[in-house]
């Protein structure tokens, strides 16, 4: 099943938006101050939901107040039965990790429901998974198509990929190598790695673009720059091959070390055949440039 995860940087867009429904003041690049928080509590106290998301928020965030993961959940809970869509997206992930909760996937489903109703995108993207899996509901492509389909629309890189899957693969559409060269190019310029990947592949078999080796070692090196293991090994084999990108051994030998390190067989393998060749000077700067690498999230 894709992960359904939830980050903090996912509460900001509909954090800014709650303020603003409650009559507060939008956040800014700073904490909340001591006295914006007593102004939230005490709305919250009152029965205000967007500001108990609020609060929960700062609870689970540890924004102006001790992180207080107990605290955070009351008032997510609170907002999520007063109708609060980033609050009931929450108790819903809640719900499919098991987090803090027994495991449910139909309480999770239903959750998501509520809030993918009142159009957050996120949540129709999970309970586009939700459909796609069978989890929590009765697996149904036409349902995970839809609520993919309104999550991509409004710019979510997770249903723009999963889209572009199905248009790639003719999963409940009709096969369209170029639409789903769209979704995934969508996704990939939003930073989705999975869809660089995909996009790579995409330019170099011509698939719903004009075949392009150069343009797909780029997207190829988007991913791999963020931690892709398949997008490492790949690239290093553009290296060592010069596809797309100059030619290079030390490059290449440095792409399917990563790749390897993170559990690549096929990269380990294709490193050990390339070091034959190259001199211990070569070697020896290609296992520096793997040691000193950091994903680019």
């Amino acid at each position: 099943m894709v992960p359904l995860s939830f980050t903090p940087r996912h509460w900001l867009p509909t954090l800014v938006v709650a303020f603003c429904l409650c009559g507060l003041t939008a956040r800014g690049e700073g904490e909340p101050s001591a006295d914006k928080i007593a102004e939230w509590r005490k709305a919250a106290e009152q029965g205000n939901a967007d500001a108990q998301f609020c609060l929960g928020v700062c609870y689970a965030e540890g924004e102006s107040v001790v992180k207080d993961n107990v605290e955070a959940d009351r008032w997510f809970h609170k907002a999520a039965e007063q109708g609060n869509a980033g609050a009931q997206l929450q108790v819903g992930l809640y719900y499919a990790n098991g987090k803090r909760v027994a495991k449910d996937d139909v309480e999770a489903a239903q959750w998501f429901r509520k809030s993918a109703e009142q159009g957050n995108a996120k949540a129709q993207f999970c309970l586009g998974v939700c459909y796609d899996e069978g989890e929590g509901v009765a697996k149904d492509n036409v349902e995970a198509y839809r609520w993919l389909r309104k999550a991509a629309e409004q710019g979510n890189a997770e249903a723009q990929h999963l889209l572009g899957l199905r248009y790639a693969q003719g999963r409940g559409v009709v096969k369209d190598e170029v639409e789903a060269a769209q979704w995934f190019r969508k996704a990939a310029e939003q930073g989705n790695a999975d869809a660089q990947s995909r996009l790579g592949l995409c330019y170099a078999q011509g698939l719903g673009v004009a075949k392009d080796e150069v343009e797909a070692a780029q997207w190829y090196r988007k991913a791999a720059d963020q931690g892709d293991a398949d997008s490492q090994y790949i690239l290093g084999f553009c290296c060592y091959r010069g596809l797309g990108v100059v030619e290079d051994e030390v490059e290449a030998y440095k792409w399917l070390n990563l790749a390897a390190a993170s559990g690549n067989r096929g990269a380990a393998n294709k490193r050990d055949i390339i070091v034959r060749n190259m001199t211990p000077d070569q070697i020896a700067e290609a296992q520096r440039l793997s040691r000193e690498w950091k994903p680019n999230k």
